[in-house]
């Protein structure tokens, strides 16, 4: 192999390495949501039925995963960070559901649907989020 044929590989080597690494989860596939400047990055995603996604807080304030209750598919368990039962205990105890800035929650969707979630304190700010199980 010549030096030219060698530089020509690698060079697509290190693209296609770098191509994994454009930022948390895809708008299909992904399995990371980012947590930063009070938004989840992506704000909706797809994934197959049965992916667990990594929720990751990469910003400087605690935030939730808090799923709205009446807004995921009615036989899929509820989740939110704190592992509260209900909307409503989340709710009443945002603290015992922060995740800290550099922290990770993570949740697996078994069931189809459409899963619509936020973050407590930034609720108002419109941090929300959709995952979408296929």
């Amino acid at each position: 192999m010549n030096r030219r044929d060698f530089l020509t590989l690698s060079g697509a080597a290190l693209a296609t390495t770098l191509a994994g690494c454009t930022g948390s989860g895809s708008e299909t596939g992904g399995d990371t949501v980012g947590m930063k400047d009070f938004k989840f990055n992506p704000k909706t995603l797809t994934v197959d039925m049965g992916t667990t996604v990594t929720f990751d807080n990469d910003s400087e304030v605690g935030h939730t995963v808090t799923a709205y209750e009446q807004r995921i598919p009615g036989d899929a368990a509820y989740f939110a960070s704190g592992e509260f039962a209900s909307e409503k205990a989340a709710r009443n105890d945002v603290n015992g559901g922060l995740i800290e800035p550099g922290e990770t929650y993570t949740h697996t969707f078994e069931v189809p649907g459409r899963y619509e979630y936020f973050c407590i304190p930034h609720e108002g700010t419109g941090m929300k989020g959709t995952i979408s199980a296929e």
